[in-house]
């Protein structure tokens, strides 16, 4: 079996008031783009990896990772377009495991949790269930609709298909004029069923600059054994 990661890092820092990736902040002696491939790095499971990136960040991302089972890609305009773009560098391989450049904190336990889930169902996602409750609300912020909680699931990544399901997937999409922010969603389009794994809410997505002192902090919990 042969699975290829493909890790998103073709975002940039606007959201952080920054002028650089937001991937190159440095967390806790690491950047955040070294963290999460890191994790891939170490896995057995992973046969190669494909970072998708910005032209400028190019020369930058390749010197922090050398790796010789790493690979780069110019990403497209939409996360749908930088996935494509890495999915045709692809000759052949069995599962493909997309994940977000800005989740470092990722576990190995809930890779390995999701690619099994989706080699018996050929599509699966990582999520938690969301601790708030969510209104539906109309143009004018009335509430409209309070769906229940237990049915509500925030959506992380890795998402993981069956590599031929998810190329359809993208092919329907595209004869479709349709672009889709979640994988997920393209998949759902093709008539596909996805599987939630439930996993972890320290998987966090660095967003904004409040969550970099949140992620060290989460680092230095793991790196004192506070939890595992």
């Amino acid at each position: 079996m042969y699975n290829i990661a493909v890790i998103l890092a073709a975002g940039n820092g606007t959201r952080m008031g920054i002028d650089k990736s937001k991937l190159l902040l440095d967390l806790g002696g690491k950047t955040v783009i070294e963290r999460t491939v890191q994790t891939f790095e170490n896995m057995a499971e992973i046969d190669e990896i494909i970072v998708v990136c910005r032209e400028c960040d190019f020369e930058e991302f390749s010197k922090l990772l050398p790796d010789e089972n790493i690979t780069f890609v110019i990403g497209g305009d939409s996360r749908q377009q930088s996935v494509k773009n890495a999915v045709d560098t692809i000759d052949e391989c069995d599962y493909i495991i997309i994940h977000d450049g800005a989740r470092p904190l990722v576990r190995e336990d809930t890779i390995i949790r999701t690619l099994d889930k989706a080699q018996t169902d050929k599509a699966a996602a990582a999520g938690v269930y969301v601790k708030d409750t969510i209104k539906l609300v109309d143009d004018d912020l009335n509430v409209v609709g309070t769906p229940e909680r237990k049915y509500l699931v925030s959506i992380q990544t890795p998402q993981i298909f069956d590599f031929n399901l998810y190329k359809q997937a993208l092919d329907k999409a595209a004869a479709d004029g349709k672009d889709y922010t979640d994988d997920c969603q393209l998949v759902e389009h093709f008539g596909a069923k996805v599987h939630v794994v439930l996993g972890e809410y320290d998987n966090i997505k660095i967003t904004t600059k409040s969550d970099i002192p949140l992620a060290q902090s989460l680092i230095k919990a793991r790196s004192e054994g506070d939890y595992e």
